[in-house]
């Protein structure tokens, strides 16, 4: 797995190791398409040294284990001290009457698909 970067104005494609956040013009490659980049005529690749392993958890990553371990060892959650919030209940949810259930919508395509690696 790597990030590749690239630089329009410098012609130039930085493959790395993979972004903790996002930004413009990055995108997340599996270890296939890493190995086989090419760039256009003229680009300059920039092929950053990175591990096979993953990184080593971050100040807050640790703070949440820690946190989860105590819940479970205590039984109830860090906030018990605090007063639960009480929900209002507004009746159950139905589908509109006009759209039968499990009919799709004509013209309408899903907003999710499958990536296959």
């Amino acid at each position: 797995m790597a990030t590749l970067t690239y630089v329009y104005a410098d012609s130039t494609a930085v493959l790395g190791p993979l972004a903790t956040f996002a930004e413009p013009h990055c995108y997340d490659l599996c270890a296939k398409h890493s190995a086989r980049l090419t760039a256009p005529l003229g680009w300059e690749v920039i092929h950053l040294a990175r591990s096979n392993k993953p990184p080593a958890p971050g100040p807050d990553d640790l703070l949440a284990l820690a946190d989860a371990v105590r819940e479970a060892a205590n039984g109830e959650p860090a906030d018990a001290g605090a007063p639960a919030a009480r929900r209002e209940f507004r009746g159950t949810l139905e589908p509109p009457a006009s759209a039968p259930m499990g009919v799709p919508t004509p013209g309408r395509r899903g907003h999710l698909r499958i990536l296959r690696d």
